[in-house]
């Protein structure tokens, strides 16, 4: 399944109602290709049609070369989708325990995928691509989402210049977690004069289960040459079990009922109804929980009031993880009781 290039952007913008005293939006990002299946896209969306485009428009001629990128799903459906649009092949290197949604949704795209035994940390992927590039340097054309410019420039031009919009300029505050760091410095690079403050996060630890998002600090291991440390006003650390612990209790919240639609981007108001729910259910992705949690966890500690307005990513809707527990295994065990925020563990925005 190919892309369509103008379903991309402008994405409905969600009011939140999640116990906190500032005003919490959200923008679901999955309609990002809504149309596409699988889930629909991602925030990962805006940058595979941003780095192919730059691609094609580059002086060096690609067209007789393969795309290549490293992902863990969401970027790497991305750049199947849009490059097979633009008529390239696709070559796609992800973990193993990918999410079976995102596998899905870059064959059914027509990409050749390489897995990779996930143990071995995301910075092996990354080595791989530039093995396969050492290798046979006129056969590939690395995209590199964790240094093409492309990433933070297109989250400047549309994704911070939305939030703007959406909000009428009451946005405060925006709160994203990090994988290339391109949504936080995009944002930031849009939002940052008009005296936006932006918060970042990361997975707490090497070894987590919120694909998408990166342990880069505090480690020896490559930091994206897409960060920005000045970008953020903190780097917190999140870890794994409350993005699961946040996105089940989003899923329980909204049993009965769905967020309010504040804006609903470029779509109607219907539609967006229609697409908020998967067989019913309200279900967004680990890296949305992770979101809301480190909204709970600011707002605990005072950094948010009840003047401020919060924008978040929900970056991909949860039926791209059929195999990860996004619901609860029962409704008893399932509490709609919120989460307790976990203490703060943050370093400031030096690195």
């Amino acid at each position: 399944m190919t892309a369509d290039p103008a379903a991309v952007g402008e994405t409905p913008l969600l009011e939140l109602d999640i116990d906190v005293s500032p005003t919490v939006y959200a923008k679901a990002e999955w309609f990002n290709q809504i149309g596409a299946g699988y889930g629909g896209g991602s925030i990962k969306t805006r940058i595979g049609k941003a780095m192919v485009d730059a691609a094609v428009a580059a002086p060096e001629p690609v067209a007789d070369r393969t795309l290549l990128e490293a992902s863990s799903g969401n970027t790497g459906t991305a750049v199947a989708r849009f490059g097979a649009e633009r008529g390239f092949d696709v070559e796609i290197v992800v973990p193993d325990d990918a999410g079976a949604g995102k596998i899905a949704a870059i064959e059914a795209a027509g990409a050749e995928t390489t897995f990779v035994d996930s143990d071995r940390g995301y910075d092996a992927y990354v080595e791989d691509c530039r093995d396969l590039v050492r290798e046979a340097p006129d056969a590939y054309c690395y995209l590199n989402q964790y240094e093409n410019a492309a990433n933070p420039a297109v989250h400047a031009a549309t994704t911070g210049v939305e939030i703007w919009d959406q909000t009428d300029g009451a946005v405060t505050h925006f709160v994203a977690g990090a994988g290339t760091g391109g949504t936080l410095v995009g944002v930031s690079n849009a939002l940052d004069d008009r005296g936006v403050d932006v918060y970042g996060f990361e997975p707490a630890t090497d070894e987590h289960d919120i694909a998408g998002l990166k342990h880069s600090h505090s480690t020896d291991h490559y930091v994206p040459g897409t960060y920005e440390p000045a970008a953020v006003e903190t780097l917190s650390f999140l870890p794994t079990d409350r993005a699961y612990e946040y996105a089940r209790w989003l899923h329980a919240r909204y049993a009965d009922r769905s967020p309010t639609i504040a804006d609903p981007g470029q779509w109607d108001r219907q539609f967006v109804r229609e697409h908020l729910r998967v067989d019913g259910e309200f279900l967004v992705g680990p890296s949305s929980g992770a979101c809301v949690a480190m909204v709970d966890r600011l707002a605990s500690m005072g950094v948010l009031d009840s003047e401020d307005v919060v924008v978040i990513p929900f970056p991909d809707r949860g039926d791209r993880y059929p195999e990860r527990d996004l619901r609860g295994a029962s409704s008893e065990t399932h509490s709609a009781t919120k989460p307790t925020p976990a203490a703060s563990s943050a370093r400031p925005n030096s690195g």
